[in-house]
């Protein structure tokens, strides 16, 4: 029962992507911007986030957990910015659908690659033709899905 339950939340999260997708292109137009656009967006993240850490009580981390943490841990954000503009940017050109699976594609061959080789701290989980397999049904399903 708990799977179904994280598999739902995992579902919505995917459901608030594309959404977020479609909100960041409609505030595009309105701003006339992708720059301004994407800039709100990250403002009502960080928003979110002082709200989280307030209502869970957080403390700020340890001197000594920030600065043990990796490099290339705090890049998160500028990824994140990256991914941002890159959804406002292509959202037009491609539609809401193509973009999604395309990132969905990318995002999935990107993973494979990371578990396989354990890169950035996770457990390595070797590539494997079932693996191998989704990766390439997602890609037919971005050949499919196109307008």
């Amino acid at each position: 029962m708990q799977a179904i339950y994280l598999y739902a939340l995992a579902i919505g999260a995917g459901v608030s992507v594309a959404t977020q997708q479609i909100l960041n292109g409609s505030l595009r137009t309105s701003l006339g911007s992708p720059a301004w656009a994407g800039f709100v967006s990250y403002l009502g993240g960080l928003l979110t986030m002082i709200v989280v850490l307030l209502a869970l009580g957080e403390r700020w981390p340890s001197w000594k957990a920030v600065v043990e943490t990796p490099w290339w841990a705090w890049s998160g954000g500028v990824l994140g910015g990256v991914f941002i503009i890159l959804m406002i940017l292509l959202l037009p050109s491609l539609g809401a659908a193509t973009l999604i699976a395309l990132v969905v594609a990318g995002q999935m061959l990107t993973t494979i690659t990371f578990d396989h080789f354990g890169l950035f701290g996770l457990t390595p989980h070797p590539v494997s033709l079932s693996r191998l397999a989704g990766a390439a049904l997602l890609i037919a399903g971005v050949i499919l899905i196109r307008d």
